[in-house]
């Protein structure tokens, strides 16, 4: 179990040290917005449009409740909502992916139980695939609702690099370290990884440790069991990816490359690098700015390899189930009601869920079957949604299933792993002394 008090005590002391003064990327709200209009926090990106969009539509119609929405790049909306929502200011809708960092808010009294509205309203339960709308309970109640797409972490290569050396994708760890050589001959970087942001970096430890050790080797460290970390195959893995970097396997300078500014992405693209491990979500930015790249047979997508001898299920998958909207406790009754009723009556329309699809995304509903298969994405679609539906285990990234002070210094201690400034043994050592806070 997670120290409660300890964590609703950091959430209160983040808020007196950091700052509100981080500006919003983006805005949109009606004219008409009153003190009792419901605020909401996002993230620029891949789905911006689709959540404007929604909005739009919703205050068209609904001018009594409209919303008022703002849009932030993702690492910096991530300290500025902590910061906020431990002061006590965070906006009416909540953007979240669940896990630690939701029940920190939850331990804090910060945020609404959905139990409630959903049993009321059970066409709305049944909206969602229940895997992920399971990512949204704590303790057997909901306090988060998904919101956005399926985002299982991907494989992603360019078929025209790997058809120019006559390579195939990798099935296999040994395989996939035989292609370094390859590429590094070629002239073209093995693999792309946005370092300077630190979260990419955990794909690689995620993915690693699920196929050396399978799913109960974080399950016992997000349970806090005592040296839960000194597992063999979080060291196994962590010094595989040393094995990588020391093989020239990413681009150099990686650790300057932001992948808020989707300039990793655009290494795959532009034939800079042969490979990125990345989200579901990047196929949307793709899309966007490379159509000739995603539209014409030029990308390819794979499950991440599997290693000699591990535990993991090879169908086993990490990344975010969706990302979530919870309501803060702390908004007044005429914010949390038009809160729910966008949730109700504004989400997941067949107009949205088919403005989803048309983007490169998978919305986390029923009944959608159809719609992929209509989609001229429809290869990329289903292969999303076959993986995360057939998924034996679907892990949460690591940084949001732990609480916020240990995924913090998970990333910190993994970015000096990549850097190759601490060895496997340290990262261990550092981050068992952070089990139970």
């Amino acid at each position: 179990m997670f120290n409660r008090k300890l964590r609703s005590t950091a959430l209160t002391a983040a808020a007196t040290v950091l700052t509100l003064s981080l500006a919003a990327c983006g805005s949109s709200g009606p004219a008409n917005v009153s003190a009792d209009s419901p605020s909401m926090w996002t993230l620029t990106g891949a789905n911006q449009s689709n959540t404007q969009a929604s909005v739009d539509s919703w205050n068209e119609a609904h001018a009594d409740q409209s919303i008022k929405v703002d849009f932030f790049a993702n690492d910096a909306y991530k300290t500025k909502v902590r910061t906020a929502v431990g002061a006590g200011e965070g906006p009416t809708f909540i953007y979240g992916w669940g896990g630690g960092v939701l029940e920190s808010y939850v331990d804090a009294g910060q945020i609404e139980d959905l139990t409630g509205f959903l049993a009321e309203n059970p066409e709305v339960k049944d909206r969602y695939l229940q895997s992920v709308l399971k990512s949204g309970e704590i303790d057997g109640k909901t306090y988060a609702i998904p919101n956005t797409t399926i985002q299982p972490i991907v494989l992603y290569y360019n078929k025209e690099l790997f058809e120019k050396v006559g390579a195939q994708p990798p099935k296999t760890w040994d395989e996939l370290m035989a292609l370094v050589p390859k590429f590094k001959e070629a002239g073209v970087a093995p693999f792309s990884l946005g370092g300077q942001s630190k979260w990419p970096d955990l794909m690689w430890l995620e993915y690693l440790v699920d196929r050396i050790g399978g799913p109960e080797v974080f399950n016992n460290i997000a349970a806090n069991k005592p040296d839960a970390w000194s597992d063999p195959a979080v060291v196994e893995a962590l010094t595989k990816i040393q094995d990588l970097v020391n093989a020239g396997g990413f681009i150099n300078g990686f650790s300057s490359i932001a992948a808020d500014s989707n300039a990793d992405q655009a290494l795959l693209y532009t034939g800079k690098a042969a490979m990125v491990l990345h989200g579901g979500w990047i196929y949307q930015g793709m899309k966007k700015d490379a159509p000739d790249f995603t539209n014409n047979g030029k990308l390819g997508f794979t499950t991440f390899p599997t290693v000699e001898g591990g535990k993991g299920d090879p169908a086993n998958i990490v990344g975010n189930p969706s990302n979530f909207w919870s309501v803060s406790s702390k908004a007044t009754e005429g914010q949390k009601n038009a809160a729910l009723n966008y949730i109700k009556d504004g989400m997941y329309t067949e107009q949205q869920s088919q403005t989803l699809v048309d983007s490169g995304g998978v919305p986390p509903v029923n009944g959608i079957e159809s719609m992929l298969e209509a989609s001229p994405d429809k290869d990329f679609l289903t292969f999303v949604y076959d993986m995360a539906k057939d998924a034996p285990n679907f892990q949460l990234s690591w940084d949001q299933a732990l609480t916020p002070a240990q995924g913090d210094a998970m990333l910190s201690n993994l970015d000096q792993i990549f850097l190759n400034k601490i060895t496997p043994e340290q990262f261990v050592t550092t981050m068992n002394a952070t089990i139970g806070k």
